[in-house]
């Protein structure tokens, strides 16, 4: 890795502090997973410096990291447990009151709903322990399937668009193939303003070397956009258009690596068919961009040594998302460009930990990237976890949208909502408000939310960042360590604390009755996670709490193989495609549609990587004479998932 940040240490401590002594953690803002160090003085977070041995920001702060701890002492912080009374209003009560409601309502919804009675919609902000002990509790414990999280709305694009192509989710590129990559291209990704970090690590390296050559393909001129030696603006929801046209092109030029494709691949093609009607000129028509750069992107996509592509919300929260990142794909695999220094597609996360919780199985996946759907994983997770197979409720992924149906049909009695607020983040406000007064909600959150204000039953006081231990995943499959720095405020408890006391309190057991979770803290629960992990695609054997600290980060798979970690996967070029080895059967690319095992088995080959054919789909909703205009939003650098700035683009 090149030495690109050890000139400059970001630090803010509050004026007047003496700091005491600085603890080990990790950036909680954002999915880069910047190492940094927590200052303490008398059991109060009063700053954050950069780690300066981090390698993935050797020192440096996004603006907005060195302000995450002043929320920890914020007066608006709740400090005890609320109930809501008959009439509507929300009263202090003590954690025993509180934990006696929840677990009589759930277990009356047991009785009466049976397992998918309950669904759980966590976040992309925990840790990976309390994620595993969510998956354990819901699938084993309460025996449901309904399992979500917020980073539905955010990044779902990014597991499944890896599943399709190469059978299980995992970013096959690491951020320190940025340092090698002769191109990259941010496709709808603004990391100037999102992941400032990361983004430095480019142009730094571009200031210093002239290399990469940044392509951008976004409608907006961001600040990424104008580091670009091409900028490709497109019209919106036209992504999939472009790289049809792209590939379409380098085809025909016959910019494509022949023997990848016959010896690692399949389906190249059925891909091939897809695209050839797409010509520069009827790409520039649908795009808007001129057949000129087209031609440029062409070349260099085609004669590039090596490349990296990222993406993010341009290409996740617009039409043809999964066939978009799916294209993206396609075109690394065509190239060859998959499994080396240099290259890969890096489909980003939004969070800091959404990765993880889909690592784990706390949302709709199940842990260690097994197949719900395959017999054999069931009797694995069965297995590792003492239970009978039957306890494991197998059933179609119900995503938060499915869950408020379910809401509104009174099939769903309890819903613990963690660390999220549906009431902002949802569409159709008015519509989940009424899903969620039809049942009872607990929230669990450090503020009085609108979710918490409108729709709570109970709310429970977590403890924040800084004040519980555990490991986060970044977006290139880093396992970072956040070691506890203070104390929580009196009457806050940790969320690990919180399911631990609701998994005991229900008396969940495994099939020798002994109890269902027997680890006791999240050390000892990481410890239970790498035997679950062991022979996965997400393996982390070979990490620990000491080893994760002293090295700042590991990559999975951490395993015999690759004891230390591994930069990027695929090196090999040996894809996890094999039909009992897939995280999913996949999906049918334009319903969505989920496909059976023989349907897989027909498209397939053991360890070969999966090229698909992406029809492109015009925007449903496009300016019309009596709406002549787009509206575009983004992030701006100094918030985070809050105000954005407006674009927009006249026709």
């Amino acid at each position: 890795m090149e030495d690109w940040g050890r000139r400059k240490l970001d630090k803010h401590v509050a004026d007047g502090e003496i700091v005491e002594r600085w603890v080990h953690s990790t950036c909680n803002l954002c999915s880069i997973g910047c190492g940094c160090e927590i200052a303490v003085n008398d059991n109060r977070i009063v700053g954050i410096r950069g780690k300066k041995d981090h390698p993935i920001n050797l020192g440096r702060l996004d603006p907005k990291a060195k302000d995450q701890w002043i929320p920890n002492n914020h007066d608006d912080r709740l400090l005890t447990p609320f109930i809501r009374d008959n009439d509507g209003r929300l009263q202090p009560a003590s954690w025993k009151e509180a934990m006696e409601k929840i677990i009589g309502k759930a277990k009356e919804v047991l009785r009466e709903l049976g397992g998918d009675g309950f669904a759980i919609y966590s976040t992309g902000q925990g840790m990976l322990e309390d994620y595993y002990t969510i998956a354990k509790i819901g699938r084993a414990g309460l025996g449901t399937h309904l399992m979500d999280a917020n980073t539905r709305l955010c990044t779902a694009t990014t597991e499944y668009c890896l599943i399709q192509s190469f059978g299980t989710d995992g970013v096959p590129a690491g951020f320190e193939d940025l340092d090698t990559a002769e191109t990259v291209m941010f496709f709808g990704h603004n990391p100037a303003e999102t992941g400032t970090v990361l983004f430095e690590r480019v142009i730094e390296r571009k200031m210093r070397t002239g290399k990469p050559y940044i392509i951008v393909v976004d409608p907006r001129e961001t600040l990424t956009a104008q580091s670009a030696d091409l900028l490709l603006p497109l019209i919106p929801g036209t992504n999939l258009a472009l790289l049809n046209g792209l590939l379409s092109e380098m085809i025909t030029r016959e910019y494509i690596d022949s023997s990848f494709i016959e010896n690692h691949t399949v389906n190249f093609d059925k891909m091939k068919e897809n695209v050839n009607e797409w010509t520069l000129s009827k790409t520039s028509e649908h795009t808007g961009i001129a057949v000129e750069k087209l031609e440029r992107a062409v070349e260099r996509l085609g004669k590039t040594s090596s490349l990296v592509s990222t993406t993010l919300q341009g290409a996740y929260q617009s039409a043809d998302a999964t066939s978009t990142c799916v294209a993206i794909n396609n075109l690394h695999l065509m190239r060859g460009m998959i499994g080396r220094p240099g290259s890969g597609p890096l489909h980003m996360a939004g969070q800091p930990s959404s990765s993880g919780n889909r690592t784990v199985g706390g949302v709709g996946t199940y842990p260690g990237n097994r197949n719900p759907n395959n017999p054999k994983h069931l009797k694995e997770i069965a297995t590792l976890w003492n239970i009978d197979e039957e306890t494991l409720e197998v059933g179609p992924e119900k995503g938060i949208l499915k869950q408020i149906e379910l809401m509104e049909d009174g099939k769903i009695g309890f819903f613990w909502n963690i660390h999220t607020n549906p009431l902002v983040s949802l569409p159709n406000r008015q519509r989940a408000k009424k899903a969620l007064e039809k049942t009872f909600v607990v929230v669990q959150d450090p503020f009085m939310t609108e979710t918490a204000r409108e729709a709570a039953d109970v709310i429970l006081p977590p403890a924040m960042w800084g004040e519980k231990e555990g490991t986060m995943e970044n977006a290139d499959r880093t396992i970072n360590l956040l070691r506890k720095a203070v104390d929580p405020p009196k009457g806050v408890k940790t969320d690990f604390e919180i399911l631990l006391e609701f998994s005991k309190r229900m008396e969940f057991k495994d099939k020798d009755s002994n109890p269902l979770i027997q680890y006791e803290s999240p050390e000892e629960a990481f410890e239970e996670w790498k035997v679950v992990s062991e022979g996965r695609p997400s393996d982390m054997t070979h990490m620990s709490y000491k080893k994760l600290e002293f090295r700042n980060g590991m990559q999975w798979p951490a395993n015999d193989k690759r004891p230390e970690g591994s930069p990027r996967l695929y090196e090999d070029f040996n894809f996890r495609t094999g039909v009992d080895d897939v995280q999913s059967y996949g999906k049918d690319i334009v319903t969505g549609r989920p496909l059976s095992r023989k349907e897989y088995l027909d498209k397939s080959e053991p360890g070969k990587a999966i090229f698909y054919a992406t029809p492109y789909f015009r925007p449903s909703e496009h300016p019309k004479k009596k709406y002549p205009f787009w509206l575009n939003t983004g992030r701006l650098v100094w918030h985070w998932l809050q105000e954005q700035k407006l674009l927009v683009l006249l026709t």
